[in-house]
Order: structure tokens, then sequence, then C-alpha cells
């Protein structure tokens, strides 16, 4: 078990997480025709608004209250109400996610009894579902802004159920997604599921709409997503499958509320991990056996993994990113006999950080991995694109893992989980690890080191 750890110092010098607000509004854009709403400044909108268009290369749909000097003090009641009848009248939106920022909330305004007043009030906007989340910057990351919206959205649309008179679908499931997984893994894991004659529910679904697909119409909302209904009929699934340790909470609501059973699988990265899933989907759609084609990809995995071992065993590897993405990967390349020398992490509200196989978890920045990496004589770097400059003051090669990835094109189209994904995760580090020029030297085998009046000359044999 990993021993956790915080930087003694008052300040981050090279941020490694996103704020929670944006983890909120990300969550939301999973929903259809959403728009996301943050209560708070401009500012603190259009820092998310560029992190967001630059990972996805997508217009994203994402709005604010405005408030000023006076409605922060006085309160921002009526920006809240103002600001929703304006995106009614411009967007239309069937969803209206509203998260809080550190403005909103150091004033400690209630922000849940204002809009309960406000929806109580104007009967014209019963037709739009309006879900709040607390998700304060100053508390958390990402994955945890994430969590709190999706629990958001569950306590809001999904309703309570009398377990006497609960209808089951018996082929429908739900599928709880973390923050880390892409659009394209969220396919992955639905085209697993389906494999076994079942019919997942997935919320949020941003593989829908944060894909990258060209629509025939403007919109000024999520463009795909899950629907209202599709969260009303939730509470008739015969289980949940919840992704990521993060999704804890909001399977657990579920299960409350609808009396649907849950397992949460913490990792979905690795031979082991998607057996587990596998062996569940195999128990839930009642069939003894997995189809053909699964054993087919875990076949093409197990020779993937015969042919990678050589480059990654024994590979010394420094990560930064959140909890959930962490355990993923780390613990996939542990497996394959890695060593995970330094790990830095955003937050400690997720218990998985302790079973990162690694020593010591650091609660810190980009700043903390460069150094810790430098000082553990680290072989790779795995981070989002803000870890390059690291990267290149360190020499080292760069995996760019988790939010954002701005360098490059595709961060959606990222897939390392399932068979598959794993399959073509072992062969990135292996070709990562193949195209890093090595000359071997004599003390990488024990013998004693070059002079260094000989080292760089090129014709030693005139000494």
């Amino acid at each position: 078990m990993a021993r956790i750890t915080h930087p003694k110092r008052a300040l981050s010098t090279n941020p490694l997480k996103s704020s929670a607000p944006l983890g909120a509004a990300l969550a939301y854009l999973g929903m259809d025709g959403a728009v996301p709403l943050f209560h708070g400044s401009q500012g603190c909108t259009a820092f998310a608004m560029v992190h967001l268009v630059r990972h996805f290369k997508e217009a994203v749909p994402l709005q604010t209250t405005a408030m000023n000097e006076v409605s922060t003090i006085l309160g921002g009641a009526d920006q809240i109400e103002e600001a929703i009848e304006n995106l009614r009248k411009k967007s239309n939106p069937r969803f209206i996610g509203i998260a809080s920022t550190a403005l909103t909330e150091t004033r400690g305004e209630d922000v849940v009894g204002e809009l309960k007043d406000i929806v109580a009030r104007r009967s014209d906007f019963a037709d739009t579902a309006i879900v709040y989340a607390s998700t304060p910057d100053f508390s958390g990351g990402m994955e945890d802004g994430w969590a709190k919206a999706v629990e958001a959205i569950v306590a809001a649309l999904l309703p309570d159920i009398d377990p006497v008179f609960r209808k089951t679908e018996p082929r429908q499931v739900n599928l709880l997604c973390g923050s880390y997984l892409t659009p394209v893994e969220i396919e992955e894991i639905v085209r697993l599921i389906r494999a076994f004659g079942l019919s997942p529910i997935v919320l949020p679904d941003i593989s829908t709409s944060l894909d990258g697909h060209m629509s025939d119409n403007w919109s000024g909302t999520s463009l795909g997503g899950t629907t209202r209904a599709d969260v009303a009929r939730m509470t008739e699934s015969a289980f949940t499958l919840a992704i990521g340790e993060s999704m804890r909470g909001a399977a657990k609501l579920i299960e409350d509320r609808a009396f649907v059973p849950y397992r949460v699988f913490q990792s979905v990265t690795g031979l082991k991990p998607v057996d587990a899933l596998v062996r569940t989907l195999m128990g839930v759609s009642g069939q003894p056996d997995a189809p053909p084609s699964v054993k087919r990809d875990r076949s093409r995995l197990i020779d993937a993994a015969l042919d990678a071992h050589f480059h990654i065993g024994g590979l010394k590897v420094a990560m930064g990113a959140d909890p959930d993405l962490l355990f993923a990967l780390s613990n996939c390349l542990s497996g394959m006999g890695a060593q995970i020398v330094t790990a830095v992490s955003t937050t400690t509200a997720n218990p998985v950080a302790e079973r990162v196989p690694a020593d010591t978890v650091l609660i810190g920045d980009l700043g903390d991995l460069e150094r810790h990496a430098g000082q553990s004589g680290a072989q790779m770097l795995i981070t989002h694109a803000h870890g390059r400059h690291a990267a290149q003051r360190l020499q080292l090669p760069l995996l760019r893992a988790g939010f954002p990835i701005f360098d490059r094109l595709g961060a959606q189209d990222i897939c390392r989980v399932g068979y598959r994904g794993t399959r073509a995760f072992l062969y990135e580090v292996a070709n990562i690890v193949q195209a890093r020029h090595h000359r071997a030297r004599p003390e990488d085998f024990g013998a004693a080191p070059i002079p260094e009046e000989f080292e760089h000359d090129p014709h030693p044999a005139s000494h």
C-alpha cells in the first residue's frame, strides 16, 4: 500500500490538476442537449472554456452567470435566474448543469435553496432539467468535480422506486463512466457489454457528444449524450457497472434509490482487471462463456504482453495524473514488470491512490513530478500535455495521458481500456522505449566506467 504524502510548501509551481468546476462541466456535457453553467465570474468560465476547446478541438457550450462586485456581496440568485432565462431563449437546452466556483463557495451562498425557489416560481422552466453541484475550485480537482456532477444528476433525475413495484429489464445495465475515460474508451466498454447481449445506459456519455463529429445543424447545446429519459430508465436496470473508484458514490445512490446492485471496477486496463469485467458480464447476462470475439481479443492481448514485456520489464516510470487514471495505468505497467519510481496525484478524496503500486504517492504538481523523476532515475514520463516541459528538461520521452492534451490531435480517440485498448497501450509504451536511442556502456554490464577523456574520442585506439 502506497504512503500518501504532501509537499511542505505554500504554492504550486506547475499545476498538475484541473479544477473541480471544469470536471463538472465535462460531465454535464455528457448529457443530451446540455449547457454547463458556471455560477461565478466570467474569468472562471474563460479558463475552463480554453482548456476544453484546446483538448477536444470542438466548440464547447459553456456559459456563466457573470457575477460582478455587487452580486458577489448581495447574492447571485438573480444572476442564476437571468442566466437560465437567457439560455432557454437562445439555445433552448433540455438540460442545464450548474457548477459553483470559488467565488460563490467562499461567500457561502445557498444556491440549493435559491434554485428551489426559482424553479417553484418559474413554471416556464419545467421542461428544462436543472441540476446543481457544489464544486469549489479550492477543494479537489477535475475528478472530484466530475463525480459530484454525476451524483447530482442521479439525485435530481432518478426517481425513488418502491421495491414492491420495481420493474426490471434483465438485459439492461447501467454504465457509470469515470472522468478519465475518453469518448473512444467509453465506446470500447459499450462494445464489450453489447457483445454479451446486454444494453447499457451510459452516464455521462461523452462518446456521443465529444467524439469529434460534424453536425448537420449548429446548436448551442451538447451534440449528443445521455437523455433525461435514459436517466429515469436506469431504475429498471439489472445491474450497475461503475468504472473508476470515484463513481462509487453515484452507484451507491442508484442502489439506495432504485435497489439496483452494483460493482465498482477500479481499473479496466490490464489482463486481470478486464477479466474481472468480463466475468461480471458473463454473470449478469447468464452466459457460461465469453463470445468468440472477446476470447480472440484476450488471446491477442496475451500475445502482445509476451512481445512487449522485453521492453517494459524493469522500465522506470514517473507518472502524474488523477487517482483513477494513475491507478489504472500504473497497475497495468507494474503487472508487466515496470517500476513506478515516482507517482504524483491531485487529490486525497479518492482512496484508490493508496493502492497505486509505488512506495509513495505525492499529492503535488508537475514540479514535484519533475524533481522526483530526476532523482529516481525515471526513464519515461506519463502525464498530460503540460508535462512536455519537464520531459524536455529531463530529456525523457513523454506518454501523454489525462486532461488536457492540446499539442496532439485525436485526444478523444485514445483507447487504453479493455483487451483491445490494453494491447494498444502496451505497444505504445514498448514502441516509445524502442524509439529511444540507447548506446551500450561498459558500466551497464558491471564494468568500470570509461574515463572522461576517452568518452567522446572517435579514435580511442590512437591513445
